[in-house]
C-alpha cells in the first residue's frame, strides 16, 4: 500500500482544493465520475432483472452487489494509478494523487452550476433560469416562479456542501485519493439508485443506506462550518444557522441533508423546503428556518459565498494541522 504521512495527505488535500478552485471540474479528460456512472449503467443492466421483480430479498442482494463492486474498483483503480505514478517518481504520484482528489470535491463547478441560475434570474430571463434549475435538481421546473426557482439552486448548494466539498475532503485527508475517490463512488450510487420508487426501492436500498453511513459525520462537521462562516460575514446570522439546525434539521426525511439545509436558511433569515412537484405530483417538503425576510435571487450568491468560506476554513484547518502532525 502506499503510505503517505498525515502532513502529506493533508497538504495533497490542500493542493487539491486549490485546484479545484483555479481549475473546477476538468473537460478533459472525462471526468472520472462519468466513468464510474458509465460503470454502475453497465452493472445494473447486467444484475437488475425483470423476473426479479417484486424479490426483494434477490434484489437487496444484487444492489448490494452493485455496489460492492463499484466501491471496489473505484478504490482499486485510483490506487493503481496513484501507485504507477509514485513508483515512477514520488512527486509525480503526489501531482496524480492530488489531482484525482480534485475531481472528486466541486466547488467551483458547484458555484458555476448556482449562477447559471442567478444570471437570467435577475436579468428577467425567467425560462432560462428554469432550464439551469432542471440541470441541477429532480424536480418539476417548467412552471416555477422567480423565487423557487432560486430557492432551488439555494437548496442544492447548501445540500451539496457536504457531497461536493466536506466529505470528499475529509476522506480525502483521512486516506488519499482512493478513499476520496471510493466516497465519489458512494455518492454516485445513491445519485444513480438510490430512491425509493418501484425499480430502486430494493435495489438501490444498500446504495442509499451506504450513502448515509458515509455522510453521517461530515454533515455534522458542515453544520459547525457553516455556523462559523455565517459569523464570518455581517450579513449573516451565526445564532440563527445553530438554532434552525436544533429546530429544523431532524424533519428532513434524509438523516444528513437536512443539517446543512437548514444551517444555511437560518443564517440567511430565509425558509427553505415547501411545494415541489416531482413528474406532476405535489410533494410537501420540510419547511426551515424562519422567513424573516422573502427569498430572492441574491441568496444564491449568499449561499456560494457561504461555501466558499467553508472550504477556506477546510483549507486554513489542514494548513495548521501540519504544523501539528508529521
Amino acid at each position: 500500500m502506499i503510505l503517505y504521512s498525515m502532513k502529506e495527505l493533508f497538504l495533497l488535500a490542500a493542493a487539491a482544493l486549490v485546484i479545484d478552485w483555479i481549475v473546477g471540474d476538468p473537460k478533459w479528460p472525462t471526468h472520472p465520475v462519468i466513468w464510474i456512472g458509465r460503470f454502475i449503467r453497465w452493472l445494473e443492466r447486467r444484475l437488475y432483472q425483470k423476473r426479479w421483480k417484486g424479490n426483494s430479498a434477490v434484489l437487496r442482494g444484487l444492489g448490494t452487489v452493485l455496489a460492492l463492486t463499484t466501491l471496489s474498483v473505484s478504490y482499486m483503480t485510483i490506487w493503481g494509478l496513484v501507485w504507477a505514478a509514485d513508483a515512477v517518481h514520488h512527486w509525480l504520484g503526489y501531482a496524480v494523487s492530488a489531482w484525482f482528489i480534485s475531481t472528486t470535491i466541486a466547488v467551483k463547478g458547484l458555484k458555476d452550476a448556482a449562477m447559471q441560475v442567478f444570471r437570467p434570474l435577475v436579468e428577467g430571463r425567467l425560462h432560462n433560469a428554469r432550464k439551469f434549475v432542471g440541470y441541477i435538481v429532480g424536480r418539476d421546473t417548467e412552471h416555477l416562479n422567480g423565487r423557487e426557482a432560486a430557492r432551488a439552486a439555494v437548496e442544492t448548494v447548501a445540500e451539496n456542501t457536504v457531497d461536493a466539498l466536506v466529505s470528499p475532503f475529509l476522506f480525502a485527508v483521512i486516506g488519499g485519493a482512493p478513499l476520496a475517490m471510493l466516497y465519489r463512488a458512494v455518492n454516485t450510487l445513491d445519485s444513480m439508485v438510490g430512491y425509493r420508487n418501484e425499480k430502486y426501492e430494493y435495489f438501490g436500498w444498500f446504495s442509499a443506506r451506504t450513502d448515509d453511513v458515509f455522510n453521517y459525520i461530515p454533515a455534522r462537521i458542515t453544520g459547525v462550518m457553516l455556523t462559523i462562516s455565517a459569523r464570518l460575514d455581517r450579513r449573516m446570522s451565526a445564532r440563527d444557522a445553530y438554532r434552525s439546525i436544533r429546530a429544523f434539521a431532524h424533519l428532513h426525511p434524509s438523516p444528513n441533508s437536512g443539517i446543512p439545509e437548514s444551517a444555511v436558511a437560518g443564517a440567511l433569515g430565509i425558509e427553505l423546503g415547501g411545494l415541489n412537484h416531482y413528474l406532476g405530483v405535489p410533494s410537501e417538503r420540510a419547511r426551515m428556518g424562519w422567513p424573516l425576510r422573502e427569498l430572492d435571487a441574491q441568496d444564491i450568491l449568499l449561499s456560494v459565498r457561504l461555501l466558499y468560506l467553508v472550504s477556506y476554513l477546510l483549507f486554513a484547518g489542514v494548513i495548521i494541522g501540519c504544523f501539528f502532525v508529521s
